[in-house]
């Protein structure tokens, strides 16, 4: 099931943000560019390299306007004792943005990532844009983590397509060359390349 043009879904729930406890709402996001990563487990293998590298980047997602939240299924204390265990023990350490607890699967379930055997959450990952709709969806399967530059990468084309009305090749990456979304003018980027 794509959401890709659609509305996100809608949510509020607990979170953690730094070591305290608050609700956290889709529309506390309107205007900004949001990246909603789902995750397994807390205390899990991939799950802290995903969580503390979205995290040790966080700048560059705020210098283009760009805000991120991490969901599992977990509860407000799970995280918070996961957040307060050292990175070098596993754990996450300072996170520089809010973990939702999902903990009765809604979250997950309407973004579509709930695996419903086991309860827990694909890898699945939405940039909502300003607007409130789903622009790009990735989904994982658990073994295998997402990468930050590629997330980047893509909230900085779509970006670029809103600004200049031009669309973005394989690979493009900022600064490249875009191309005109036209039989006729498509063919300048074409002949350059």
């Amino acid at each position: 099931m794509t959401l890709v043009q659609k509305p996100a879904p809608d949510f509020k729930a607990d979170a953690v943000e730094g070591k305290n406890f608050k609700s956290v709402s889709l529309g506390d996001y309107k205007g900004k560019w949001l990246v909603m990563f789902f995750y397994p487990l807390d205390f899990t293998f991939v799950c802290p390299t995903e969580i503390t590298a979205f995290s040790d980047r966080i700048d560059e997602f705020a210098k283009i306007g760009a805000e991120v939240v991490g969901c599992s299924v977990d509860s407000k204390y799970t995280h918070l004792a996961w957040i307060n265990t050292a990175r070098k023990e596993g754990g996450l350490g300072d996170i520089k943005y809010p973990l939702l607890a999902d903990v009765n699967k809604k979250i997950a379930s309407d973004y579509g990532v709930l695996i419903e055997g086991a309860g827990i959450a694909l890898r699945g990952l939405f940039l909502i844009n300003p607007e409130g709709k789903v622009a790009y969806q990735v989904v994982h399967d658990l073994g295998v983590g997402r990468s930050v530059d590629e997330t980047l990468r893509v909230i900085k084309a779509f970006q670029q397509v809103a600004k200049t009305g031009e669309v973005c090749p394989a690979n493009w990456t900022d600064g490249k060359k875009t191309m005109k979304a036209d039989p006729t003018k498509s063919k300048e980027y074409f002949a350059a390349a």
